[in-house]
């Protein structure tokens, strides 16, 4: 199962849990329940200048990725404003509250587990009385080893000449570890943002850069997948059908469903994505190929017996 969509901010609403309870917000659905999902919510969100939603707890952990403007959040003690390339991960039960600076602010939001569909049994969002906002708003500080919930992309980070090199103690951005690594083969590159280094324990969010002729064979995973395409043509292969995915477009694979991406342009194409739940220490990737070659092995060491015809002796 899979769902294509792309970006609108025509097609984005206030939600109706929403009501009252924010001023200058929408927001659109773009992999959901409705759209076959069971894990994950993925929004595009907008805040019109000084616009804001109340201090809310939700029972869905859940990452925001700063397309652009500014966005003030408040939670665990800690007011940071968030600009383009940030991102903040949001845990389970944990109050916050979102005010946008005097540009607004639009931001990806992906929660995990899937979002309810609002009824009148059950609710997911629940807002708190009064502004838990206070003290002067900081910028994220990589380097603050109390940083528990925040990351900021940095596109040298995927240069792998800048990477090869020596970094400067004295001003490092933030500390290079295995844990803040990038993931680089067969042109492939990845960097994660959203994971349990930042406390996101039932989902992932990492910005992947295919070079040219770069490619991610047909495969599949146990667990789902969402691609939001930044830069470049990607061409996607999902259960046999061919796509060309431009940046806005978003795509959702949900468990099974075999995929491949190719780069078969002469730049580098690049997107966000996330999996959810996160994937299991062994057996993430289901490779087809590996698997047919397997079944070919196999095949050729066993000794077919020929059908008897009826009346045989």
């Amino acid at each position: 199962m899979y769902h294509v969509s792309r970006i609108d901010d025509a097609q984005a609403v206030l939600p109706d849990d929403y009501r009252g309870h924010s001023t200058g917000f929408r927001r659109q659905d773009l992999i959901g329940r409705e759209y076959g999902s069971h894990h994950m919510t993925m929004s595009a969100a907008t805040l019109d200048p000084g616009g804001r939603i109340d201090a809310a707890v939700h029972s869905y952990e859940k990452s925001l990725w700063m397309l652009g403007g500014e966005l003030t959040l408040t939670m665990l003690g800690q007011t940071l404003t968030l600009r383009r390339n940030d991102c903040a991960v949001v845990p389970v039960a944990v109050a916050h509250q979102l005010v946008a600076g005097s540009a607004g602010a639009r931001w990806l939001e992906m929660s995990a587990p899937v979002r309810l569909l609002l009824d009148n049994r059950r609710r997911d969002t629940f807002f708190l009385p009064g502004d838990i906002a206070g003290g002067q708003a900081e910028t994220v500080d990589l380097r603050d080893p109390r940083n528990r919930n925040f990351f900021r992309f940095d596109e040298g980070s995927m240069d792998l000449r800048r990477l090869a090199r020596g970094s400067d103690p004295t001003a490092p951005e933030v500390s290079a570890s295995m844990a803040t690594a990038m993931l680089a083969y067969s042109g492939i590159g990845i960097r994660m943002l959203a994971d349990q280094r930042i406390s996101a324990q039932l989902h992932t969010m990492f910005m992947v850069e295919y070079q040219p002729t770069a490619a991610a064979h047909p495969h599949d995973h146990p667990f789902e997948e969402a691609y939001i395409f930044t830069e470049g043509e990607t061409e996607a292969v999902v259960e046999g059908r061919h796509f060309v995915m431009r940046p806005g477009d978003v795509l959702w694979t949900g468990s099974g469903c075999e995929h491949a991406f190719y780069n078969r342009t002469d730049g580098k194409t690049q997107w966000i994505e996330t999996q959810a739940p996160q994937p299991p220490a062994q057996h993430s990737y289901r490779f087809s190929r590996d698997w047919e070659y397997l079944g070919d092995r196999l095949c050729a060491g066993t000794r077919v017996e020929p059908a008897k015809v009826s009346g045989d002796a």
